[in-house]
């Protein structure tokens, strides 16, 4: 069953980044979407994973499902999945690392935090604060990310991937144009990066 779950989350993964992220809103596309991480997560329960890393992926995958729909409405559900998905790792990662994080890593990691306030609030208009606050958790994530443990480096490169892959969303919700070529390489790009986030953390708290 495992084995079946991760071909599932691995082909719907491959169409969506392939084919399906280039299409416009359907509900065979909303299903490939939520079924990558979706499977995940359910891969991630019967494996036994911590609880909190079962919550972050089915969090994850009801924000998938809300941003592959259109209208304001779906983005502030898929925003606020997605930010209960990152309190979720806040709390893991707290759980499993120690101490504070390193002090260069943590300060560079805020300043981008900063940076991404700053050019980001000309353009979010009525969602200025929903972001703020979203910027703010994927910032304690990160900074959570810093304190783990050696032998889970794996999780903090998928840290940053995650938030590489949310500098890109947001490049793409707010500040292109729709019509904008640079759609073609920001949408698979920011998916392998999310993706990738996702199965590496659930990689390395699996071991």
């Amino acid at each position: 069953m495992i084995g079946v779950l991760a071909s599932v989350s691995g082909v719907t993964a491959l169409l969506y980044g392939g084919w399906f992220c280039f299409r416009d809103p359907s509900l065979l596309r909303s299903a490939i979407k939520t079924g990558a991480i979706g499977a995940l997560a359910v891969l991630a329960s019967l494996h036994g994973a911590p609880v909190l890393l079962v919550c972050a992926l089915a969090l994850s995958a009801v924000g998938d499902l809300a941003l592959s729909r259109s209208g304001e409405r779906a983005f502030l559900v898929g925003l606020c999945s997605f930010a209960l998905a990152h309190v979720a790792y806040i709390a893991l990662f707290a759980g499993l690392g120690s101490g504070l994080p390193p002090l260069l890593p943590a300060i560079g990691l805020i300043l981008y935090a900063i940076a991404s306030e700053i050019w980001l609030a000309p353009h979010t208009g009525d969602m200025k604060w929903p972001v703020r606050v979203y910027v703010v958790l994927i910032t304690l994530m990160g900074l959570a990310a810093l304190t783990l443990p050696g032998g889970l480096n794996v999780a903090l490169i998928g840290a940053g991937a995650f938030i590489a892959s949310d500098t890109l969303l947001a490049v793409q919700l707010f500040c292109l144009d729709p019509a904008s070529p640079l759609h073609r390489i920001i949408s698979p790009a920011l998916w392998v990066l999310y993706y990738g986030a996702q199965g590496l953390i659930l990689w390395a708290v699996l071991g």
